[in-house]
């Protein structure tokens, strides 16, 4: 017969399996990496990318409390100007090339007559052909414009929306 010893040193022994194995379970399952989103590492960086071209383009120049690049590129239509300063903000790096990247932007913003949100492009280097993987990066801009619909020209946020992807 097993006396009392026995069964103590059975139940103790089963205890730190169960304890064994699920320590194993909690340090293996917590071990795993998991990005926002499941986007990969490049797609976040290209995404950061231009999240700082559109910031540097959405700050004023010097300092200054004039209004930014962006501002005065979207009161005015002015696609090209987009398209240069944006580009060079995002191949602005050190080393012997620069990337191949593509965009094309568009302004959002709500009509103050019916409430419906419009939308126009601001500019693009060439379309989307849907091959391609693409990130998009946003700002939200305040410019003095009278949109389409609109009666008055004042201030009225707007959201510059960027796809960008390396082509």
């Amino acid at each position: 017969m097993v006396d009392c010893d026995g069964q103590l040193y059975t139940i103790e022994g089963v205890s730190a399996g169960l304890i064994m194995l699920l320590t194993a379970y909690i340090v293996l399952g917590g071990t795993s990496i998991y990005t926002p989103g499941d986007t990969h590492i490049s797609d976040m960086q290209l995404e950061q990318l231009g999240s700082d071209a559109l910031r540097m383009m959405n700050t004023p120049v010097n300092g200054t409390m004039t209004e930014s690049p962006l501002q005065s590129m979207i009161e005015t239509n002015n696609g090209a100007g987009f398209t240069t300063t944006f580009l060079n903000y995002c191949n602005n790096m050190t080393g012997s090339h620069a990337e191949n990247l593509q965009f094309s932007a568009s302004v959002t913003y709500r009509n103050i007559n019916d409430g419906q949100i419009e939308s126009y492009p601001l500019a693009a280097s060439r379309n989307l052909t849907g091959g391609e993987h693409a990130v998009k990066v946003t700002e939200w801009v305040i410019a003095d414009k009278k949109f389409t619909g609109s009666n008055v020209q004042k201030n009225r946020a707007a959201l510059v929306e960027v796809l960008l992807w390396r082509g």
